[in-house]
């Protein structure tokens, strides 16, 4: 799959899980660094996969994840525990859902949880706060799964580990692949035809008096239509962004004119502009016979559309007298390990186990998230999943976002004023000082 690279590296409730066994609660009191201790509690007699025999000593982890994998993420841990019979452990599991795993980290690294899920377009700034531990580092405890690092490259898709990587080191197993959005629709509506453009779908809706739903008051999907349009952004080194959304694009695109484009399908009256966040339950609704999500939407888009749910790419828009082709923001989940976990060496086991072939699979099973494993990628199952097949698809034109923290309520606004009509299509003038002032913002030094 061919993306564009657009950087330059391209608490909640707490659930307990079953303990093993008693005994006394240890772990190394020093905090470690990306170049963490690679030994796991109780020194180098801890045992892999194979067998041989654990520490005596209880090893205590803290692991996060989505609200909605809580009971996924329980199966797992259970399956870890069989898998190191002879070690006793004591693992909790938290709710953090991904989209928010780098604002809690970051408010107190040391009391993060050892293991973590978090989205690809958080990875530079969790490195460069010292969240993180490279893989590379202690990559040798992975012997005690008889795996290598080679091991865990070769069995994902290279995007998703090239995604993992920042000068040259690797900070996260792959657990979750197309990470995007794509078009849901009611077949019984709407066409294969009419699916391929916004003008088409529109006017389909309309007919039937339903609507074709978006969320805009967010940069991760109102990008698409200037990822599309040949428009960028990027992550530099210092933490800033960079962004030409104000300006013309390589494809000789003006941002005034595509956020012409964008109001013409707003102002329709078959659209329908939704809050980031409340696209199932809109989808509940019956009010919709479209709507632009990701995988994570498809149980309900089919319980809603039954027979006729259906899903592919996302629309073209007319532009200039053109079909410009939405381009998604496409990312992967990672599975991180705390730099400051006190059991280090366990932590990047737990963090291997989660991204393995197995529980990827079971992922897929359990929720419908798209796997990164190339194994389980090339499953019957898989490529008979319709959203899971829209998803992949999108990994042909889409953008690996990364972006800075000024970004994302910058773009939110931005999104709002053309999802609510405060400017108009034809102010050409107000359309320019709204690109102006967002570049200004989302450009904005650090403070």
């Amino acid at each position: 799959m061919r993306k564009k690279l657009i950087s330059m590296l391209l608490c909640a409730t707490m659930v307990a899980t079953m303990a093993t066994g008693c005994g006394d609660k240890s772990g190394n009191d020093d905090k470690t660094s990306s170049g963490a201790n690679s030994e796991t509690n109780g020194g180098s007699d801890n045992s892999g996969a194979g067998g041989g025999s654990g520490s005596s000593e209880t090893v205590d982890l803290r692991l996060w994840g989505a609200e909605e994998d809580q009971d996924y993420l329980q199966q797992v841990v259970s399956n870890f525990e069989k898998a190191y019979p002879d070690q006793k452990f004591n693992i909790e599991i938290g709710v953090e859902s991904e989209s928010t795993a780098k604002d809690t980290v970051l408010t107190d690294i040391e009391a993060a949880a050892d293991v973590y899920s978090f989205a690809s377009d958080q990875l530079a700034d969790l490195v460069r706060a010292g969240a993180l531990a490279a893989i590379d580092d202690v990559g040798e405890v992975l012997a005690k799964a008889d795996k290598t690092l080679d091991d865990v490259k070769s069995a994902n898709a290279p995007d998703s580990i090239e995604a993992a990587t920042l000068d040259g080191k690797m900070y996260g197993f792959p657990t979750g692949g197309a990470n995007t959005y794509f078009l849901y629709y009611d077949s019984s509506v709407i066409s294969e035809e009419d699916a391929k453009s916004w003008d088409a779908l529109l006017a389909a809706a309309a007919k039937a008096k339903k609507k074709v739903g978006m969320t805009l008051n967010s940069g991760w999907y109102n990008a698409s239509f200037f990822y599309g349009a040949g428009f960028t952004t990027g992550l530099n080194a210092d933490g800033t962004t960079t962004i030409d959304w104000n300006g013309t694009s390589a494809d000789n695109i003006s941002g005034v004119d595509v956020v012409k484009s964008m109001l013409d399908i707003t102002s329709n009256s078959a659209f329908m502009p939704i809050a980031d966040g409340q696209i199932s339950n809109t989808i509940a609704s019956g009010d919709l016979c479209a709507v632009i999500s990701g995988a994570w939407d498809s149980s309900k888009a089919e319980e809603v559309w039954g027979d006729g749910y259906a899903a592919t790419k996302l629309p073209t828009y007319t532009l200039g007298g053109q079909q410009i082709q939405m381009a998604p923001a496409y990312g992967y989940k990672f599975e991180a390990v705390n730099a400051y976990s006190k059991n280090t060496g366990w932590a990047v086991l737990l963090a291997e186990f989660i991204s393995n072939e197995e529980s990827q699979k079971l992922h897929f099973d359990m929720k419908k998230q798209p796997p990164t494993n190339s194994n389980v990628l090339a499953s019957d199952a898989i490529k008979a999943d319709k959203a899971i097949a829209a998803a992949v698809s999108q990994g042909d034109f889409g953008v690996i976002q990364s972006v800075g923290q000024k970004y994302w309520d910058t773009t939110k606004t931005f999104g709002e004023m053309v999802a609510k009509g405060k400017i108009k299509a034809k102010d050409d003038a107000a359309i320019q000082k709204a690109l102006d002032n967002l570049v200004e913002g989302v450009t904005a030094p650090l403070s």
